[in-house]
This record gives structure tokens, C-alpha cells and sequence, in this order.
């Protein structure tokens, strides 16, 4: 016996190959059965209705089809094991409803290929799972909002290249994430809309030459648009690209924040506490209260902008046209994408949401810190009308000169600026004493930044109130989104169960 002789005798000599049934269809199939098959049935009934509405079938036929889908067991697909009797679930459905309607049903295939019906179930998943991932980034997004508003007075050191750089606000920080979510959130609708248009109707790859109804096809699924163009319908794959790069982006901005908070739950920073039901206690260090949460997500946020990153990967360098690498074998990817994201996207709330925040703490250190320095260089450039840059170079001086004695930021003396005045200047200068102390006091270094966007607690609260507002006109789309892909789906229902019994 040859190689090939013990391949076939191990394999099977006809489709499919014991090995190909284990590695790809089976794998697929069961992915199948829990995501595709509810869609799949959707399409059935809407090719059905809209059939009979073009005249394509008759009412005697669109009866006994309708009763054929209505007698599908569905919970009996879904707890059924590939036996490689069927190639994958569409043909398993199809033969059950060959049985039920011998005479009839095969013409429910009329005018469509498993091409326009497949990228359409793909869009029918995406766009349920993507209101998901949306929904609970609007849940992060409030509960962060909240967060802010709480901490609008939380002075804090801001860092720039890992360096104490500015005094800010705890709220202005979490303002900055917001904002990014809020981006992340649009990126995500945005991948919404190019996923919610109906590729039905393109067939295998040139429509049909019998007169269906495209628009009707997609009013009846619930797709705000047509994918018009019908090669573009069945062989784009940008759909999904947009939804991967969405959601990459946002797991990785997200992953940032959550660096930063994990770094400031050591005991060297000191400034954010856990909550008990997101750490966990050492097994040997009886001290220890690891804020494995923060830990996880940031693990986790990876992994989906990982399976997103294979996405991407596996539609570079493919043929334009009909092919599974942008089928069965990648939609997982996407799929665990967005429910990773969206499981963090509700831990973080959880996490945040109950966090204490060491407020004392946060303005101590940044009182003794030199990161106030700048506005002592600005107020030089009010009182003495120094140019910045020879008031930048005096408070140089200050800060070398205070950091030899070991002074911190609210030790510095008028003493210890004049001095160094007449070492850059050669003069003495007009600041007095409570000028000095206010241009190193960290909350009037933040009071006074009252710019747009700057820490300013009123202006913050100015900006929480403008997210709020669009927070609700978001929650707003999304539900009125979700009724719409839900009315879609009851709607089917009901028409197939009124004409199954007629």
C-alpha cells in the first residue's frame, strides 16, 4: 500500500476528507449553528414573501413553503453534530425543507446564490453584535461622565513623557478618555452603517434575470441601504475591515487608560483604590490587594485587538471575488473581537465606577511638585514684562538651585527668585510674596486655565454637559436602531405565521 492508499483508507475516498470534515466544516458548522442560523431563517422568509409578491410563486406554493419554515425545528439544528451527511447548514436546512415541502421548496433558491445570502447573514450578525459592543460603550462612556463630574476638584499632577509635567484635575484626565471612547463610539456607528446595507438580490455575482424586488429584500430585513453594485455586494469585504479597524482602535485606546490606572493603584503612587470585588488577596502575602481587573482588561483589551488584527490580516492579498477567506474561516476573528470589547467596556464601568480616589494625596503631591513652575514663569512675563523665554530661563535657575537644597515647589522663597533674577537679568524683580505663592499653588494653576478644554472645574463641567447631551442623542440612535432590526424580524414572523395557516 502506497502513501496515497493510506491517506484514502485514513480519509475517506469521497467529500468530505476526515481530516478537512475536522479541521474546517465542523468548526464552521457548529460556529453556524449559534450565530447564522436565526439570520439564515430571516432571509428564507423574506426571499419567500417578496417572491410571492413579484408573482414569482403562487399563493398555493408560498403557503406550503411558509409552513415548511415554521416546521423547521430550529432547537434541533442547533443541538445536531456535523455528521458530513450535509456540506454545512444552509444545505441541511434546505434538505429539511425539501422534506417538508417536496414539491415546492426547491424554488425558494429562485434568483439567489448562497453568495448574496451569505454576506448577508455575516451583516445581519455584525450589525446585532455591534449594537452590543455600542451599548456598553455608551454604559462606559456615562459611567465615566459621572466619574468626572465627581472629581471636577481633584487636583492632580498631569505627566507628559512619564515626567510630572502640568497640574490638572483627575475629571480633566477622565474627560480626555471620554473623548477618545466618544471617537471610538462613532467609529463604531460609522462601521454600523457601512455593515447595515443589503447585499440581496446580487445572486451569485450579476443579479437575476428574473424581476425580484432588491428594495424590497432589503425593507423586509431591516438594511437601512442596498449594496448596489452586485460584484461590489458579494466580493467587498471592507464591511468587515471597518468593523476590525473600529474595534482594534478601541481596544487600544482603552488599553492606555488602563495602564495608567493600573500604575496608579501602586503603593508608590497611591492615588486610586480598587474595590473589593475586582482585586484579589495574594495566597502568600497576606498585605497584597492585586487589582488583577485592571490586569485583565488590559490582557484582554489585547486579545481583541488581536483577533481584529487577523481580520485585517486575512483579507490582505486576496483576490477580489466570492471566497472563504472572508467567510466562514474570518468572521469568528471578528466576532470574539467585539464580544472581548464589549465584556471590558462593562468591567471598566464597574471598575471605575467603584474605585476610591486618594484626593489628599494627589494634592499634596502636587503641591510640593515643580510642575506648577510654569505658570511661576508666566506670571514673571505679568509682572515684569519679561519675555518668556528669559522668565523661562530665571525659573530654570529657581529649579536647579531649590532641587540642590532639597526644597520642594512650595518651599521656594521670593528670596530664591530674586536671586536667581540677578543672575539672568541682573535685577531684582516686582513680584511680590502672594504672587509668588499663587503662581505655585496647584488649584489656582488650575483655576485659571479656563480655555475650552482646559481643567477649570466649571469648564469641565461645562464639557460633562455637552457629552451628556450627546450621550442621549446616542442612546437615542441605538434604540431607535435596535427596534428597527427587531420590528424587521417580528414582522417576518408574522407574516410567514399567517400564511403558514391560511
Amino acid at each position: 500500500m502506497d502513501y496515497r492508499e493510506r491517506i484514502f483508507l485514513q480519509e475517506g475516498a469521497g467529500f468530505p476528507g476526515k481530516t478537512y470534515a475536522e479541521a474546517v466544516l465542523e468548526p464552521a458548522f457548529n460556529e453556524a449553528k449559534h450565530h447564522l442560523l436565526q439570520p439564515m431563517m430571516a432571509i428564507n422568509k423574506a426571499h419567500l414573501i417578496m417572491l410571492r409578491e413579484t408573482e414569482l410563486l403562487t399563493d398555493d406554493e408560498a403557503r406550503q413553503i411558509a409552513r415548511a419554515l415554521c416546521g423547521i425545528d430550529l432547537e434541533e439544528l442547533r443541538r445536531s453534530a456535523y455528521t458530513g451527511q450535509f456540506e454545512d447548514l444552509f444545505f441541511q436546512v434546505e434538505s429539511r425543507l425539501l422534506e417538508l415541502a417536496p414539491d415546492v421548496a426547491g424554488n425558494l433558491h429562485l434568483a439567489r446564490s448562497r453568495n448574496d445570502m451569505g454576506i448577508t447573514i455575516y451583516r445581519m450578525v455584525l450589525r446585532e453584535k455591534l449594537l452590543v459592543t455600542i451599548a456598553s460603550a455608551l454604559y462606559l462612556k456615562e459611567h465615566l461622565l459621572l466619574f468626572a463630574h465627581e472629581h471636577a476638584e481633584t487636583v492632580m499632577i498631569g505627566y507628559t513623557h512619564t515626567q510630572q509635567a502640568q497640574p490638572t484635575t483627575m475629571a480633566h484626565y477622565i474627560m480626555a478618555a471620554t473623548d477618545l471612547l466618544g471617537r471610538d463610539i462613532k467609529r463604531l456607528i460609522q462601521a454600523y452603517q457601512t455593515v447595515n446595507r443589503s447585499p440581496m438580490g446580487a445572486a451569485a455575482l450579476t443579479t437575476s434575470g428574473f424581476a425580484i424586488s432588491r428594495e424590497r429584500m432589503r425593507e423586509l430585513l431591516g438594511f437601512d441601504e442596498l449594496v448596489e453594485n452586485s460584484y461590489d455586494a458579494v466580493c467587498g469585504a471592507d464591511y468587515l475591515g471597518e468593523v476590525a479597524t473600529a474595534v482594534q482602535l478601541a481596544a487600544i485606546n482603552l488599553g492606555r487608560t488602563v495602564q495608567d490606572m493600573l500604575l496608579w493603584c501602586t503603593q508608590e503612587f497611591h492615588a486610586l483604590k480598587v474595590a473589593s470585588p475586582y482585586v484579589q488577596i495574594s495566597s502568600i502575602m497576606p498585605q497584597k490587594r492585586n487589582p488583577v481587573s485592571f490586569e485583565h482588561i488590559r490582557s484582554l483589551l489585547s486579545t481583541s485587538a488581536g483577533n481584529a488584527t487577523t481580520v485585517l490580516t486575512m483579507m490582505h492579498n486576496t483576490p477580489f471575488g466570492d471566497i472563504v477567506d472572508t467567510e466562514d474561516d474570518m468572521q469568528p476573528y471578528a466576532w470574539k473581537s467585539m464580544a472581548v470589547l464589549e465584556q471590558m467596556y462593562r468591567l471598566m464601568a464597574c471598575v471605575v465606577g467603584t474605585m476610591e480616589v486618594n484626593k489628599d494625596v494627589l494634592l499634596e503631591r502636587a503641591k510640593a511638585s515643580f510642575a506648577t513652575v510654569t505658570e511661576l514663569a508666566d506670571t514673571l512675563v505679568r509682572t515684569d514684562r519679561l519675555s518668556f523665554r528669559k522668565a523661562h530661563h530665571i525659573v530654570s535657575r529657581v529649579v536647579r538651585e531649590a532641587a540642590s537644597a532639597s526644597l520642594l515647589a512650595n518651599q521656594i522663597s521670593l528670596e530664591l527668585v530674586n536671586r536667581a533674577a540677578v543672575d539672568v537679568i541682573g535685577r531684582e524683580l516686582s513680584i511680590t510674596a502672594e504672587e509668588l505663592r499663587l503662581a505655585l499653588d496647584p488649584v489656582h494653576f488650575v483655576m485659571i486655565r479656563k480655555l475650552p478644554g482646559g481643567p477649570n472645574p466649571e469648564e469641565i463641567k461645562r464639557q460633562i454637559a455637552e457629552r451628556r447631551a450627546v450621550l442621549q442623542q446616542e442612546n437615542a440612535w441605538l434604540a431607535a436602531k435596535k427596534q428597527a432590526c427587531t420590528d424587521a424580524m417580528n414582522r417576518l414572523d408574522q407574516m410567514i405565521a399567517e400564511w403558514s395557516v391560511e
